[in-house]
């Protein structure tokens, strides 16, 4: 992969300075002080736009899965366990996953510069929405892997989105999304599962179906593993969104069945 390998030959200092820069250097066991910026003042060095982003991407998510997993005073088993199964999902390497581990580790610090990174992320991930709401998606998942918010977890959760441009509303309707698609798949009764389909697709019982079926596209287009990468989200999450897709569309197609 293109932008990992800039990483490992020590070109990301190039790619990307600031908070992010120091998270990734320290996690590297290297500190690269000033960044591009510093070095050609255009923000590019020719390198692509896309790599600079991925590289962001990846350092801020286990950054901030660290800082949300300590916000109850403790990292629980579960917290754990969820950050592990997005490795996994990212089928990352050896190497990759020590540095997700010590991003992660960096995150649980009591001094991790959280609104700096914050603002980064913001600054760097312009315009890119569809790649924000992934990044929120993946940490509140692992917020919530021991199957509750703790009032902690809750409060840095609200903060996290808030300083990313969400609203009260934009945020709670991520929640209710989160928890159709967990219950989606965990459910079994058919009347639970249809229930927990209508959250996952953002969408209500007694919607029209124009109204069901716009939403269904709305969701598809946010999580589309294709578009997603194009705006910067690194290749290894493919699964991830792919795995999103699926569940929307298993959702879209009982709701169907359903209404038909």
């Amino acid at each position: 992969m293109s932008w990992w390998g800039k990483v490992v030959g020590g070109t990301f200092g190039f790619m990307m300075g600031g908070p992010l820069g120091a998270l990734l250097g320290a996690a590297l066991g290297n500190y690269f002080d000033g960044g591009l910026e510093a070095i050609s003042g255009d923000g590019s060095l020719g390198l692509g736009e896309r790599e600079r982003i991925q590289s962001v991407f990846f350092t801020t998510t286990f950054a901030i899965m660290g800082y949300i997993a300590k916000s109850d005073g403790k990292v629980t088993r579960d917290e754990i366990a969820m950050a592990e199964q997005v490795m996994h999902q990212m089928r990352l390497t050896a190497h990759q996953k020590t540095v997700a581990i010590n991003l992660f580790n960096e995150g649980k610090k009591d001094d991790f510069p959280v609104h700096e990174v914050l603002a980064q992320f913001k600054r760097e991930s312009f315009r890119r929405s569809n790649l924000v709401q992934m990044f929120l998606e993946i940490v509140v998942s692992v917020a919530f892997a021991d199957g509750r918010f703790d009032p902690g977890e809750q409060h840095k959760l609200e903060g996290i989105a808030r300083e990313l441009g969400y609203s009260h509303r934009q945020f709670n309707e991520l929640l209710t999304r989160l928890s159709g698609q967990a219950n989606f798949i965990d459910l079994v009764s058919v009347e639970d599962k249809l229930s927990a389909a209508y959250e996952l697709l953002g969408s209500r019982p007694g919607a029209s179906l124009p109204e069901f079926k716009k939403a269904y596209r709305r969701q598809m287009n946010q999580h589309h593993p294709d578009k997603l990468v194009a705006r910067g989200m690194p290749e290894e999450m493919v699964e991830i969104a792919t795995k999103k897709t699926q569940d929307i569309k298993a959702a879209y197609e009982l709701i169907k069945a359903q209404k038909s």
